[in-house]
C-alpha cells in the first residue's frame, strides 16, 4: 500500500470537484484546474473527500498512486490558497518592472529582457528595504508557478563572487573569495 496514496483528501468549503472518467476538475475561489489521471488509478468523491485507489500494486503502480494523490491535493490547495514564489534581483543597476503582460528586466546586458507573463499567473514587483527589486509570482497551479520562477531565475543565476543575479528569497548563495595578488619578492 502507498502510504501517501491511501490518504483521503479533504474538500474545503467553496471548492467544487468533478470526476469525469479519468479527468479530475477542481474549481475554487482562486481558479479552475484539471488533471488527467493515469489509467490504473481510479479517483472518486465520497462524502466531501477525494479518494484515489489502484488495482496495480507493483512498484510503479504504487508510485503513480501516491503521485496522483499528491497532484490532486496540490490542485485543491492551489484553487483555495494559491501558491507563490519570491525572487530577489541583486546587483548594481539591476531593475525589474511589470509593463502590461510583460516583465521587463534590466540585468546588466546590452539589451533589456522581456518575459511574457503566462495566463493564470500574477507577477508583482516591489522594492525591498534596501532598494532591491523583489519579484512575486502567484498562481493556483503549483507546477506553473515554480516553472515561471525558474525561467526568470535562469536569465541571470546568482554568481558566487559578488552575489549578483536573480535568486530565490530563501536561497543562500555560497560566496567565494576572489583572486588575491601577491607581490614577488
Amino acid at each position: 500500500m502507498s502510504r501517501i496514496g491511501k490518504k483521503p483528501i479533504e474538500i474545503p468549503p467553496k471548492t467544487k470537484v468533478e470526476v469525469k472518467g479519468q479527468l479530475v476538475q477542481v474549481e475554487g475561489p482562486k481558479g479552475k484546474l484539471d488533471f488527467t489521471v493515469p489509467s490504473p488509478i481510479k479517483v472518486e468523491v465520497k462524502d466531501s473527500k477525494i479518494v484515489a485507489t489502484t488495482a496495480q500494486l507493483d512498484r510503479m503502480g504504487k508510485s503513480r498512486w501516491g503521485l496522483t494523490r499528491s497532484l490532486i491535493a496540490n490542485m485543491v490547495k492551489g484553487v483555495n490558497d494559491g501558491y507563490s514564489k519570491q525572487l530577489l534581483v541583486e546587483g548594481v543597476g539591476f531593475r525589474a518592472s511589470v509593463q502590461g503582460q510583460n516583465l521587463q528586466m534590466s540585468l546588466g546586458y546590452s539589451h533589456p529582457i522581456t518575459f511574457p507573463i503566462p495566463k493564470n499567473i500574477k507577477i508583482t514587483v516591489a522594492d525591498t528595504q534596501d532598494k532591491k527589486p523583489q519579484i512575486t509570482i502567484e498562481g493556483a497551479d503549483k507546477q506553473l508557478v515554480g516553472e515561471v520562477a525558474a525561467s526568470i531565475r535562469r536569465f541571470y543565476p546568482p554568481e558566487p563572487y559578488k552575489g549578483k543575479g536573480i535568486r530565490y528569497v530563501t536561497e543562500q548563495v555560497r560566496r567565494k573569495a576572489g583572486k588575491t595578488v601577491t607581490t614577488a619578492g
